[in-house]
């Protein structure tokens, strides 16, 4: 028995005595071993390659310059991430190992992944930057006009921050408007998602509505470090304030600090109070604008009708007097008013003077001598009005007429021979559609009254038939009796009459 625990020989194969494992064994021991000896570790590398599946999970790769680490992130955990892996970042990942024993490999499991060190996030952020100026999401044609003085003014901020209150007191010193706060965090995980949510969710109010629609968006944040900005760097954000359809201030951080929203937006503010200031105008400076443009309008007004009454008055001072223009007219119609009584009495005295010079020459006589002058001349002119010409008129009319009447008579018997000759082709075309035709060929048409029969059960019950040939009519009395069957005789076709049919 003691053979059995002693050490083999050299001469024999060495782990005789070692237990057996079978290949899932293998793998579930080695999974255990990575991830009870490792836990939750942290790995800085650089994003090799990166890929997206259909079903959501990200694959890639941490890698140094000698070895390379796969990594996977899986659907659930992908929203939850910061920074979202890029080919060429460099980055912190942290996670569990883990293995995957039906391929023996290992990989890390990765729930949080942060860009490593400020000069990753400088490279980050300029590679995104030429990404959206290429875009065309930078152009200056693109930007919006800021209304001079907006109704409501919408504000994405934390509402428990310094910039709202600046905000709102700047407003409220300069020009008192309705505000309306989103809040969203302004750094860490949820900033980005956040923020773009809430300008998309102002531009889909409606306007005049129970929530009104604002007519300018303030983004609005403090200063900080660039991690702590680093959510308005995001590319959904740029998106989220580039496709809004409301004018956008982005006022994030101090004067020094630049985000990727501050190129989007239709204005950059140095500061959140700067932002409240280009929102609306000084209202005592407007006030004070307002009245002096009322003022110089007054002086404008008055000085316009100052000068046309001078102008008036220069033009009045070229004119005649009045009375002047009335003294050469007054003057003429006082001579006529003097002359006017004689010349009336002259002229009657005129007139009556040839009347009595006309009514000497009205005396019967003249007047017959006139009267007869004007019928003797009536009657040459009847003498020279004869029949001759009016019969070679009639003559020449009725000429006329008669080749017209020849005329008409050729064109009426032309159409009727052509109607004639249509008809003809309609009745022949008639005849050769017509059933007659068929009766020619040995068919018979068989009636019961007015009745056409087409059935040998309808001739059946006829009392009377008569059947048509194409020389005439037969009339039978009693209806069709069925015909007797002979020895070697085929029956004729029903309803058939010779070598045609009835139908």
């Amino acid at each position: 028995m003691s053979d059995l625990f002693d050490d083999p020989a050299p001469s024999d194969r060495p782990g005789q005595n070692a237990p057996e494992f079978t290949v899932s064994e293998i793998s579930g021991e080695v999974k255990r071993t990575l991830e009870g000896t490792f836990g939750r570790i942290r790995v800085k590398g650089e994003v090799g390659r990166v890929f997206k599946a259909r079903s959501g999970h990200l694959y890639y790769d941490i890698k140094d310059d000698r070895s390379v680490l796969a990594c996977t992130t899986w659907k659930g955990q992908v929203a939850s991430l910061s920074v979202v892996p890029e080919e060429g970042l460099e980055v912190v990942v942290t996670g569990r190992l883990t293995a995957f024993g039906a391929q023996s490999k290992y990989n890390m499991n990765v729930d949080e992944v942060a860009v490593a060190g400020q000069g990753a996030l400088m490279a980050l952020l300029e590679k995104r930057k030429k990404q959206l100026e290429a875009e065309g999401l930078f152009a200056s044609e693109r930007k919006k006009a800021l209304p001079y003085l907006p109704q409501i003014i919408g504000v994405v901020t934390s509402p428990s921050g310094a910039v709202i209150r600046d905000i709102l007191h700047r407003l409220r010193d300069r020009f008192p408007r309705k505000v309306l706060v989103w809040p969203v965090a302004v750094q860490g995980q949820n900033c980005a998602p956040e923020v773009a949510r809430a300008i998309e969710g102002f531009n889909q109010l409606t306007p005049g509505g129970a929530l009104p629609r604002p007519d300018l968006i303030i983004v609005a944040r403090g200063g900080g470090a660039i991690e702590d900005l680093w959510g308005f760097n995001e590319e959904i954000v740029a998106r989220a304030a580039a496709a809004s359809a409301i004018p956008l201030i982005s006022a994030v951080g101090h004067e020094t600090d630049t985000t990727l929203i501050d190129f989007v937006s239709d204005r950059r503010a140095p500061t959140p109070t700067a932002a409240a200031e280009l929102a609306v105008p000084v209202r005592l400076e407007l006030m004070a604008w307002a009245e002096t443009q009322g003022a110089r309008l007054t002086r404008a007004a008055g000085q316009a009708v100052q000068m046309r009454r001078q102008r008036l008055n220069d033009l009045a001072r070229a004119l005649p007097k009045p009375d002047t223009l009335l003294e050469t007219p007054r003057q003429r119609l006082d001579r006529i008013s003097d002359r006017l009584p004689g010349a009336l009495i002259s002229g009657v005295q005129r007139r009556r003077v040839h009347l009595s010079e006309t009514a000497a020459s009205l005396r019967p006589a003249a007047l017959r001598q006139l009267v007869q002058g004007r019928r003797d001349r009536l009657c040459n002119l009847s003498a020279r009005l004869t029949l001759r010409p009016i019969q070679r008129e009639m003559t020449a009319q009725r000429e006329a007429l008669a080749r017209l009447s020849q005329r008409l008579d050729a064109a009426q018997k032309q159409r009727i021979d052509r109607q004639r000759q249509s008809l003809d082709a309609a009745g022949r075309q008639l005849d050769i559609l017509s059933y007659k035709a068929t009766l020619e060929r040995g068919y018979a048409v068989v009636r019961s009254g007015e009745e056409i029969l087409t059935t040998k059960s309808a001739a059946a019950k006829a009392g009377a038939l008569q059947i048509e040939f194409a020389d005439g009519r037969l009339d039978l009395e009693g209806g069709v009796a069925p015909a007797p069957k002979k020895a070697g005789a085929t029956p004729p076709a029903e309803g058939g009459a010779g070598q045609g049919s009835l139908f």
